[in-house]
């Protein structure tokens, strides 16, 4: 998605421990994952732009983590399945100098989703690294969702409009030509 926006960027990869203090309000987790594991980055780069987020699925009070086998992915798309739910991306973005730290929420709704639709997903699309067990981006978000209030890409994972214009206007980050 940052190379769509226009620039020009290295992935790199840590193990980060993505635990959070229970007393944190669901709505505030994603955000603080974030700036956990911009620190983590930011230990090891110096001079580097570093953008970190974490993306959190929250039905009712509760986050709905990445399912651990098949069983618990079926719970989770079941109490999505005709629901509203909150999606919250937290984004933290540093340099060296500066760093800035936003969260973006997009509500999404299912439509009721059949035990065949969801054993289908389930099977075919193994959804156990995305928090929630789905990704919009797949068959299930294609079928099974009926309307969003906010960013697509948000759901995806990164709210690219509120990136690019923290990059562009907070980073004086231009496009790569």
């Amino acid at each position: 998605m940052l190379a769509e926006a226009g620039f020009s960027f290295e992935t790199i990869t840590l193990d980060i421990d993505e635990s959070y203090p229970k007393e944190i309000l669901p709505k505030d987790v994603a955000k603080y994952l974030a700036e956990k594991k911009n620190l983590a980055y930011r230990e090891k780069l110096n001079d580097e732009i570093v953008i970190t987020a974490d993306t959190t699925v929250i039905f009712g009070n509760e986050i709905l983590e990445k399912p651990e086998d098949p069983t618990d992915a079926r719970m989770m798309l079941e109490s999505l399945s005709g629901q509203i739910h909150s999606v919250i991306t937290g984004v933290c973005i540093s340099s060296s100098k500066k760093v800035v730290t936003f969260d973006d929420e997009t509500i999404v709704q299912f439509r009721n989703l059949s035990q065949q639709e969801i054993t289908h997903y389930i099977e075919k699309f193994k959804p156990f690294d995305k928090a929630g067990a789905y990704g919009i981006q797949e068959w299930i978000g294609l079928v099974g969702i009926e309307r969003i209030e906010g960013s697509y890409f948000n759901v995806m994972g990164l709210p690219t409009l509120k990136v690019y214009k923290v990059l562009t206007k907070d980073f004086k980050l231009e496009l790569e030509q």
